[in-house]
């Protein structure tokens, strides 16, 4: 099992046919807020999109989410129609370590000595955090450009896989077979959420991994940003009348926070 360091005795997240009342027996919170994480659990386990917005005090974006492990051509055609931001990956803190991923803006700097240019973009002034959760860019090598919507499907769902598979294999193992299937650079951006997750950082990345953990699900997730018509993110309102209009569940931050604090004790 993945560890994270939260709850070491927590159901593990790949047991995915564990009854979702199980999974939530944990739980103590009360009222709508666990109605609407219990529901978004649902439709993440039957591989339906949620939308998540993490905060007014933050990027004050909503995203289109769901689980990498159910991606289909269609659905990042639905991403990239309706999202119209960047399409990406989100991957556990766990999995990457096993993987050996690093975080983009740390590379940067250990080459900066090689090329100047790098350190002189080190994104030290970023208005909404204070580190940047970007890793690697990939393509699966069975793909041909990388950026059609079968071939960012093949990547993802192909990268959620690889994660499930290399729970139990050491790091080296790990790191082959990563390198067997997948090329660097690529059309995939992948996101590593941060090692204690929204105790740490409360971004989607961490968002979305935590609530994937408990879902029961891989934890690796595919998102896109909702861009709106006048230059900027898709206003919150506008998202809620999307969720509602196509069925999705619109979750708000604080509602995860809150739910895997109690989970994750």
């Amino acid at each position: 099992m993945w560890s994270l360091g939260v709850n070491q005795n927590r159901v593990d997240p790949f047991l995915s046919n564990i009854p979702i009342f199980i999974l939530w027996r944990e739980i103590c919170v009360t009222g709508e807020s666990i109605t609407i994480i219990q529901d978004a659990i649902k439709s993440l386990r039957n591989g339906r999109f949620i939308l998540i917005y993490d905060n007014e005090s933050r990027e004050s974006e909503t995203d289109l989410v769901i689980p990498a492990q159910f991606v289909t051509p269609d659905a990042i055609k639905r991403m990239r129609k309706d999202g119209g931001g960047l399409i990406f990956l989100m991957v556990s803190y766990a999995a990457a370590q096993k993987l050996q991923l690093p975080f983009l803006s740390d590379l940067y700097t250990q080459v900066s000595s090689q090329y100047p240019i790098l350190k002189a973009l080190v994104p030290n002034d970023i208005p909404y955090d204070t580190k940047s959760s970007f890793s690697l860019y990939i393509n699966h090598r069975k793909t041909f450009t990388g950026i059609t919507d079968n071939d960012r499907s093949l990547t993802m769902t192909q990268f959620a896989e690889l994660v499930k598979t290399i729970q139990n294999k050491t790091s080296r193992t790990a790191v082959k077979e990563f390198g067997k299937e997948f090329r660097s650079p690529g059309h995939v951006p992948i996101c590593i959420a941060s090692e204690k997750l929204l105790n740490e950082r409360k971004g989607h990345t961490e968002l979305v991994i935590s609530i994937l953990e408990m879902a029961g699900l891989t934890p690796v997730g595919s998102g896109c940003e909702i861009m709106g018509e006048k230059g900027k993110a898709l206003p919150k309102e506008e998202a809620q009348k999307y969720a509602e209009k196509n069925n999705f569940i619109f979750l708000e931050g604080n509602d995860i926070i809150k739910a895997w604090k109690q989970w994750s004790k």
